[in-house]
């Protein structure tokens, strides 16, 4: 029989997408610190073109931020989480076009999980709509991906972006 234990907190990290970056941002940013807490991380502004499938609701060119917040957070919570974001978007919406995408998720030391609403084979339903993604596990001290993982994940720059989030989060729970 299996114990049941609390896993450590995740690094709550959060993809931003959007091509109106002089718009929304830094009031974006104000607005998720109010709800999540300081972010630690901001990456500079880097290009989303790994894909079009965003294009026609967000436009072009679509831009990329990677945040990482400072408060290490219980894993159960990336439900809300992403209910949250998707409320936050809905409100800066264009009648039904968002200005941004926001994508949250937990990094841990084993994995990269990321929230959607969206069923597909591999996902794990968390309740209230949402799953939760297996995007990336840790392995051999590397990122290693799957089939399913989205190219932009896959791709060598988000995965050193990770890892040095990875080693953020490490030096986290080690304080």
């Amino acid at each position: 029989m299996s114990t049941p234990k609390i896993p450590p907190p995740g690094l709550l990290i959060m993809s931003v997408l959007s091509a109106r970056w002089n718009e929304v941002w830094p009031g974006l940013l104000g607005e998720l610190e109010t709800r999540f807490g300081p972010a630690g991380h901001v990456s500079e502004l880097f290009p989303f073109d790994q894909t079009g499938y965003y294009d026609e609701e967000l436009g072009t060119p679509i831009g990329r931020r990677l945040l990482a917040f400072d408060a290490l957070r219980p894993l159960d919570e990336l439900a809300r989480i992403k209910l949250d974001t998707n409320a936050i978007e809905a409100a800066h919406a264009a009648g039904t076009r968002r200005c941004f995408n926001l994508d949250p998720g937990f990094l841990t030391l084993e994995r990269l999980v990321l929230a959607t609403g969206k069923n597909f084979s591999h996902r794990i339903y968390l309740g209230q709509g949402i799953w939760a993604d297996l995007t990336l596990i840790w392995q051999r001290g590397r990122w290693s991906d799957f089939p399913w993982t989205f190219p932009d994940y896959a791709g060598p720059e988000m995965k050193s972006r990770l890892t040095k989030l990875r080693q953020l989060y490490k030096t986290k729970l080690n304080t």
